[in-house]
């Protein structure tokens, strides 16, 4: 167990390590310096650019002022423990969202919805593999019928991990392919059925309704259905994921977030914006391009990385 929270959390600094070398560089240059409103201003500037947004911010820079203005230090290793402790805290704030639970010989059902490009279809399988090495029986449902590739592309990795998908024609109804996947699931034994869906946030109305029909549909195999709904939000997108999250927040209630893509980015700060302005937790992060490179998201790990002492 030690050796997998190790290698697990080798893999979050490394992902992190855009983000971590981005704030480094400009950090350092603030360091030692005296803390004078020219100081703090830059601070705020540095957090900003690193995605963290303006409200988080200024958060950092009034709780850094309210902690020097009781013990005034230069030090480096302090500063950065205020950092850390802040962003801890920020992270450890009760979640605005809940999910549900599956009632007795019901399948965990989860809604899976983005935008085209975001790492959508190849997250859901890597979801996949890792709730497979759990020892469930996953169930993929290929929702996203307006995009032929999509269909292709889930099938595809169904097929590399030995697990059931159903699909049906490009252009059909995404709710029927749901109802479809929930009545197989249940007749299967599937403990977990992740449903794709259409990525397109173009037409708000239609999203809005499409994604309310799926909803209503899967309560009519399993009733407490969905009992997760993921956002997958790509990580280099900075600022414009937490716009993304903002919309879909309002047609669905989302419960969790999964970040794609972090190892590609220097916009890691993105996570503590997210929170500080929605409350929707991050569930899972994307760490590379592997199959198996799909974590648990684990705030006191992202914030180990991101203000270590070795900045």
């Amino acid at each position: 167990m030690f050796d997998f929270l190790k290698s697990s959390f080798r893999k979050i600094q490394s992902a992190l390590s855009k983000t971590r070398s981005a704030l480094s560089m400009r950090l350092q240059g603030l360091f030692g310096k005296p803390w004078t409103e020219e100081t703090y201003e830059q601070l705020e500037q540095i957090l900003f650019e690193a995605d963290l947004g303006s409200s988080c911010a200024s958060s950092f820079v009034e709780h850094l002022r309210s902690e020097l203005r009781k013990r005034p230090t230069q030090d480096k290793e302090a500063l950065l423990k205020i950092f850390h402790d802040h962003a801890l805290s920020i992270l450890s704030a009760p979640a605005k969202t809940s999910s549900k639970t599956p009632m007795p010989g019901e399948p965990l059902v989860i809604l899976i919805v983005g935008v085209n490009g975001s790492g959508k279809t190849t997250s859901i399988a890597k979801l996949a593999k890792h709730l497979q090495k759990e020892g469930k029986k996953v169930l993929l449902a290929a929702g996203d019928t307006f995009r032929a590739a999509a269909i292709e592309q889930l099938t595809l990795w169904a097929n590399r991990l030995g697990i059931d998908c159903v699909q049906s024609k490009p252009g059909a109804d995404p709710s029927g392919v749901a109802f479809d996947a929930l009545t197989a699931a249940k007749a299967r034994g599937a403990d977990v059925v992740l449903i794709d869906t259409a990525g397109r946030l173009q037409n708000k109305t239609d999203l809005m309704q499409e994604l309310e029909k799926i909803r209503r549909i899967c309560t009519k195999v399993v009733p407490s259905a969905p009992h997760e709904t993921l956002l997958v939000l790509d990580a280099t997108t900075g600022q414009n994921a937490l716009d993304q999250a903002e919309a879909f927040h309002q047609f669905t209630p989302l419960t969790g977030i999964l970040l794609s893509k972090l190892d590609g980015s220097a916009k890691g700060g993105i996570i503590l914006s997210i929170y500080k302005q929605l409350g929707i937790p991050i569930r899972w992060i994307g760490v590379g391009e592997g199959a198996d490179d799909l974590e648990p998201f684990d705030k006191k790990s992202y914030v180990d990385s991101l203000f270590s002492a070795d900045l």
